[in-house]
């Protein structure tokens, strides 16, 4: 054969198989586009009942007029027993004393700031007694605001431990509807008895943050308080609240402080405690 034949042979064998390559990138894009068109169908296809649910939620909670049936709850949200003779609950916190006149003195703005303090721990104490745990708490107020005092480690803490007991999360769980109300910072404080390195804890620091964390974590996590609002302080042995030697003075330094910070400045505070004790 010749040459000229050979190669009109070679060309009628590549007429017959072209290349082919560019179907591959052809159904890929095909594959795309398919893909796309579902989303965007996904996308256009709205649960009617549903959307209408969420859009009744949201201009009952705002409250605008309502554009259909909403599911609401249905129920006594106080109990019977809990509700005074006026219809009002001794657990709800009054606000009338939460925003402190601006143009008021220092004397007129402590005397408020009492009174809203006084209203909280009112609010609280009936928690308590509805839990029936009033009496596991002490309540103080100071210059810096409302004190509930966790006191004793028998009652809240075992021996050497920082493990929450059953009546520490009761008072908590009691007490924490309230604190989430009022919206103020806490400052959980956490102090231990001279007692040093121990098996568990390797001084009186590491036992007393402990302990102020668990607190801490029981109010956040099950009690709702707004984690940006609270912290926690460990002052070991640093701060007794009395410097016996007997055991009932040693129960007292392994506490635990709740305090309600006061949001108000120095020359206001440092009249409460005198105004609190007239009170």
């Amino acid at each position: 054969m010749s040459v000229r034949a050979k190669r009109r042979k070679l060309s009628e064998e590549e007429d017959v198989h072209p290349d082919e390559r560019w179907m591959a990138s052809y159904m890929d894009m095909v594959t795309v586009l398919m893909c796309m068109f579902i989303v965007l169908f996904a996308m256009s296809t709205v649960d009617q009942v549903k959307y209408e649910q969420l859009a009744n939620s949201l201009a009952t909670g705002f409250g605008a007029v309502e554009v259909g049936k909403v599911d609401t709850a249905e129920g006594v949200v106080v109990p019977a027993d809990l509700v005074d003779s006026e219809g009002e609950s001794p657990t709800e916190v009054t606000h009338s004393a939460e925003e402190i006149d601006p143009a008021a003195t220092p004397t007129e703005a402590a005397e408020q700031e009492v009174t809203k303090l006084e209203e909280l721990r009112t609010a609280i104490s009936a928690s308590l007694t509805a839990a029936g745990v009033a009496d596991l708490v002490q309540f103080h107020i100071t210059d810096r605001g409302l004190t509930l005092g966790l006191i004793g480690s028998e009652t809240f803490f075992a021996p050497d431990s920082s493990q929450l007991t059953a009546a520490a999360t009761a008072v908590l769980d009691a007490a924490a509807p309230t604190l989430v109300e009022v919206g103020q910072k806490i400052s959980v404080e956490g102090h231990a008895d001279k007692h040093g390195q121990s098996a568990t804890f390797a001084s009186d620091w590491e036992l007393s943050a402990s302990r102020a964390t668990q607190v801490l974590r029981r109010l956040v996590e099950q009690g709702g308080v707004t984690g940006n609002l609270i912290s926690a302080v460990a002052f070991g042995s640093a701060q007794p609240a009395t410097t016996g030697s007997s055991l009932a003075d040693m129960a007292q330094n392994r506490r635990v402080d709740i305090v309600v910070l006061s949001s108000q400045p120095d020359s206001v505070r440092a009249l409460i405690p005198e105004l609190a004790a007239e009170h």
